[in-house]
């Protein structure tokens, strides 16, 4: 008897699932910086470096793993990068000591992750329609932002209980089981080409470009990517430093507190995109970058004066943060024509992870610049944020994207 599910809601389910599952160790290094910035004397910049190679690894990968999506069976490239994440979490938990090898262990994962982030998505795409696709977006965003946020409290429990070799060794059987589940269970589906003379180029990148709608939607989510990943990957490093300075109890750990801001943003993420089909997604899309520009600039302002305070911005600048996650990969996937919805994925992709590779270099700079981590270098490191975000909102609004079928009319 075969074990391989066939109705859409299923798949939609499985896929998520063994996103959850890969994805797990993906914020393992953030969630231990603290400790590892002193354990291996890492500077600010350094450290930022490693944070960020990540997703600089992710943004040289992503244009040549998911526009293959287009020709080959795209569940094959899945599992490809699922077995690449799974040896990058390895390698780190094995062999890495300082800064050379640690970032060649996070380079590894981040090419593993971009072989499962947007093809996860889409395995989805080439089996589900209509509003099912757009829910089914949300879902798989939402999936991953679980994993984001239990990654920090998971590495912190196991660090302490294990040491974090332990904590990156768990996050590659994780991989490994989401590696089984996709094997096992969805069915593959090779890529049946229309009958023509000549195929489509596979890196033909032109037709993306040209669709003004989906880059509108790409150029956003890359400064959504810088903001998303400048915070939460200095996230930790922020809290501590507040708690320190301000001689404060931390009630809710930093590790914690981070756990809390990726459920919240998950919750945000699917009532974004609920909101959105609701009441059009160029405003859904505008209100969040304003609302997540203000909190960036609260946050460096009044943030380090006090812990508390500092975590209750963050929470909620969480929310802010990820409102409009789903909404503009939805945007940008239904914006593109069928046949060129892998490259269109794949540059929307690269665009705005190459925004989640400078984000933290940015902030790893700026503490750096000023002098090390103190109230004036986080306030400089946040304003600038608050600053790039405006100025996604202004480029949004001045491309006028499209909305998608089933959203309210705009």
């Amino acid at each position: 008897m075969s074990l391989k599910i066939r109705s859409p809601e299923s798949l939609v389910v499985l896929v998520c699932a063994a996103q959850v599952f890969v994805q797990i160790g993906s914020s393992f290094w953030p969630a231990l910086l603290p400790g590892m910035m002193t354990l291996w004397q890492l500077s600010n910049s350094e450290a930022g470096w490693i944070t960020a190679i990540f997703f600089g690894a992710y943004m040289v990968a992503v244009p040549v793993l998911v526009p293959l999506t287009d020709r080959f069976d795209t569940r094959s490239i899945y599992l490809l990068g699922v077995a690449l994440t799974v040896v990058g979490h390895l390698l780190f938990a094995t062999v890495a000591e300082g800064f050379w090898s640690a970032l060649f262990a996070r380079a590894l994962a981040g090419i593993g992750w971009a072989g499962t982030y947007m093809t996860g998505l889409k395995l989805l795409a080439d089996r589900v329609e209509g509003k099912l696709m757009s829910r089914a977006t949300a879902g798989h965003a939402a999936s991953i932002g679980i994993s984001g946020a239990l990654s920090f409290a998971i590495a912190d429990l196991i660090t302490n209980v294990a040491g974090w070799r332990a904590a990156f060794l768990a996050g590659s059987i994780s991989a490994a089981i989401a590696w089984l589940l996709i094997a096992i269970a969805f069915p593959r589906q090779p890529r049946k080409l229309p009958a023509q003379a000549s195929k489509p180029a596979v890196f033909d990148f032109r037709p993306v470009f040209r669709n003004r709608s989906a880059m509108a939607y790409a150029v956003t989510y890359c400064i959504h990517t810088f903001e998303f990943h400048a915070v939460r990957g200095w996230g930790v490093v922020f809290l501590a430093f507040v708690a320190g300075a301000t001689s404060s109890e931390a009630i809710i750990s930093p590790p914690m507190a981070l756990t809390l801001l990726g459920l919240i943003a998950t919750v945000s993420t699917v009532m974004g995109n609920e909101a959105a089909i609701r009441f059009g997604r160029r405003q859904l899309i505008g209100f969040a970058l304003l609302a997540s520009a203000a909190c960036a600039a609260v946050l460096g302002i009044w943030g380090p004066t006090s812990y508390l305070l500092a975590v209750a911005i963050l929470l909620l600048y969480g929310g802010f943060i990820s409102l409009d996650s789903a909404s503009l990969t939805a945007g940008a996937a239904g914006s593109a024509t069928p046949d060129k919805r892998g490259a269109t994925l794949a540059v929307h992709s690269t665009l705005g992870y190459a925004g989640g590779f400078v984000g933290p270099l940015v902030v790893g700079w700026i503490l750096d610049f000023a002098g090390g981590r103190t109230p004036a270098a986080w306030a400089a490191a946040y304003l600038t944020v608050a600053a790039i975000v405006l100025a996604a909102l202004v480029i949004f609004a001045l491309m006028r994207p499209s909305g998608l079928a089933g959203d309210r009319a705009q």
